[in-house]
């Protein structure tokens, strides 16, 4: 206890940096993903196989491989051509911040796209009718009809997606991201314990129970017709 109690004291402002990024790489991953979800779910959702077919690829991909496999590629991989480092990706791709970034958003749309795309399945047809019944054109019932439903629907499942992302941030580290996992690592390399490790893992279950608590009340609000 006391070796903790001397860690905070003496590393408390460098894991609290750590902190910030990691809760920096969480809320914006998932605010950009649930951006790229929304419109990746109605595409492939379309009877059009000019716009199912892209986001079936997209989704098959990032979710048919490891998100280490990801970074790796996109941090280590893609940096070896020359028309990469010359063209606007690299603005994305040179930092390690930013790099990781862009993978957990890639990574994290491609889950919540499937599961927008089941909640606008399960969206009952009568619903849609009833809509078309009072002159709404199919751009509107998909937007504002479809897609709103389709999210309460679901927003369980996309609730644990932002959990398990809390958990994904830790892997940034493996492309010198100083997030929380970074820091601790290096605390504890340098310490020869595991102290900093320790502390980490409490901080990760402590934002976990607490996003569990603020998803719950959204998903409240979603639903408003299931709360009793």
């Amino acid at each position: 206890m006391d070796s903790l109690v001397l860690l905070l004291t003496e590393s408390g402002p460098v894991l609290l940096s750590g902190l910030v990024t990691s809760l920096k790489l969480l809320v914006l991953s998932c605010l950009f993903g649930f951006m790229l979800a929304v419109p990746l779910a109605v595409a492939r959702s379309a009877q059009s196989r000019w716009l199912s077919l892209p986001s079936r690829a997209f989704m098959t991909v990032f979710r048919g491989t490891p998100l280490l496999v990801q970074l790796f590629i996109l941090y280590y991989g893609l940096a070896q051509f020359d028309w990469v480092r010359h063209s606007p990706l690299w603005l994305l791709l040179e930092g390690s911040f930013s790099c990781a970034l862009l993978a957990l958003t890639l990574n994290i749309a491609a889950y919540m796209a499937e599961d927008i795309r089941g909640g606008i399945a399960g969206v009952p047809a009568g619903e849609q009718e009833a809509a078309a019944a009072f002159g709404m054109s199919r751009f509107m019932i998909t937007w504002y009809i479809v897609v709103p439903r389709a999210i309460g629907i679901v927003a369980p499942t996309l609730a644990n997606e932002v959990v398990l992302q809390l958990k994904s941030t830790a892997l940034a580290s493996t492309i010198t991201v100083l997030d929380l996992t970074g820091v601790a690592r290096r605390l504890s390399i340098a310490a020869y314990d595991t102290d900093a490790l320790i502390l980490a893992g409490v901080a990760y279950v402590a934002i976990a129970a607490l996003l569990s608590s603020m998803l719950k009340f959204a998903e409240g609000r979603l639903n408003p017709h299931l709360l009793r």
